[in-house]
């Protein structure tokens, strides 16, 4: 049965269109902390056109607590509930502090950015205080979620020893594994889950696509990306040299991994014969992009550490224009085609 956006099958059936006008979307939200909001806009977007169901999604780091966050909404109160969800936790981060700072002030940020160059956060935060733990355990039910959610979860984080990337699935999430995808490593104590040490999801995966390939039936994948893909001009101060190395390194990943898809699909639409069930899930693979390089290309990496509640909301505001832009020009391909070239990622 085709999985939808409402949990109550009763809701469903009220608001759900002619199938023949529905569309299922897998979606992978990258992680880019306080301009996650601009995710936050994009969601509410699409949870507001009942033409539109979800079938899967990834995240890491923002991107994940944006994906469990709809989820635990949507448990509770189908579409309505996701969006009511997603508000109050963006609302919750912009009248407590930072998402991974300690003042909302960005001076006072920079400042601490600065001196976590040469102290550990086990220097700076002994105590470990992390303000999106009580945000989050307040907010999201887990047992509820993991017995509940129709939703594919992917979330992902990065396992310090070995360096590699860790998906955990929706039968998986607790409030640990949410601050262990978003644990950035010069800021928080690693997160310890079943004796291993993790950090934030977006050094190895940024954000996971390949589980929606493989473990989910949509055959659309809408990827929200939060980093721009090129910068100008070329950095040459010390800051802005350190600022564009870590841009680099939360964003590889993403390229590496739309690279290894972009070369696999092409390889299973030129063979002729000799399909298996991934060669025809990579044949019938539609890829689409939502973002807003003119506006992210001009924030300072710092302004991930802003939750006023004037730029969160000005980033939601961005999300939903760009979100509704992308429907109206990309709606009546979904199932059909790409409406973002992979072909851009092969060599």
């Amino acid at each position: 049965m085709e999985k939808t956006l409402v949990d109550n099958n009763t809701l469903d059936q009220e608001i759900s269109p002619p199938r023949s006008r529905h569309k299922t979307l897998s979606l992978a939200l990258q992680g880019g902390g306080s301009h996650g909001a601009f995710t936050w806009g994009v969601l509410d977007r699409l949870l507001e056109d009942p033409r539109i169901s979800l079938d899967g999604i990834s995240g890491a780091s923002a991107g994940a607590l944006n994906a469990v966050v709809l989820a635990d909404g949507m448990v509770r109160g189908g579409r309505d509930g996701a969006r009511e969800a997603l508000k109050a936790f963006w609302d919750g981060v912009s009248t407590g502090e930072p998402l991974n700072g300690p003042n909302p002030h960005l001076g006072a940020v920079k400042a601490f950015l600065f001196w976590s160059r040469f102290y550990s956060p086990y220097q700076l935060n002994p105590f470990n205080l992390n303000p999106l733990r009580d945000l989050l355990s307040k907010q999201i039910d887990f047992e509820r979620l993991r017995a509940q959610c129709r939703l594919s979860l992917f979330i992902a984080a990065t396992a310090v020893d070995t360096g590699m990337p860790r998906l955990f699935r929706t039968g998986e999430l607790t409030l640990e594994v949410l601050l262990a995808s978003s644990c950035l490593p010069t800021l928080h104590h690693s997160v310890e889950i079943d004796g291993v040490a993790y950090w934030d999801g977006g050094l190895t995966a940024n954000p996971p696509i390949r589980p929606l390939l493989y473990k989910c039936a949509a055959e659309d994948i809408v990827v929200v990306l939060l980093n721009p893909f090129r910068r100008s001009p070329l950095p040459q101060t010390a800051d802005a040299i350190f600022d564009r190395m870590t841009e680099i390194a939360f964003t590889s990943a993403f390229h590496v991994e739309l690279q290894g898809i972009a070369m696999a699909k092409q390889e299973a639409e030129e063979a002729s014969f000799g399909f298996g069930s991934l060669e025809r899930r990579l044949k019938r693979l539609k890829m689409h992009l939502i973002d807003s390089q003119e506006l992210m290309s001009t924030l300072e990496p710092l302004s991930k550490l802003d939750t006023h509640a004037s730029f969160l909301n000005a980033l939601f505001a961005e999300g939903r224009t760009r979100a509704q832009e992308w429907l109206d020009a990309n709606y009546r391909h979904i199932g059909v085609r790409s409406s973002f070239r992979l072909d851009k990622h092969l060599y």
